[in-house]
């Protein structure tokens, strides 16, 4: 899968959890100082991510994720080896 298509819905999950607009978002927004996720959120996010993407993450290194772009470069290599 293309790295775009990967950012792409990354954001969408990102949108739809925290409630912000998908074109806030940007590949350097922090998930907590600059989209306001709470700790409950990231779990949230975690779960969207794994039933977007069809993948089981491992959850405590998912969740020290604290950027869009960290978490773009996680997915793809959970992607990339299924």
């Amino acid at each position: 899968m293309e790295i775009q298509e990967i950012e792409k819905r990354v954001k969408k999950v990102v949108s739809q959890v925290l409630n912000v607009p998908e074109d806030t978002i940007k590949q350097g927004s922090r998930f907590v100082e600059d989209l306001g996720a709470e700790s409950i959120q990231s779990l949230e996010l975690v779960a969207g991510f794994e039933s977007e993407f069809d993948i089981s993450m491992e959850e405590d290194a998912a969740l020290n994720i604290k950027t869009v772009e960290k978490a773009i470069e996680f997915i793809k290599k959970y992607v990339d080896a299924k």
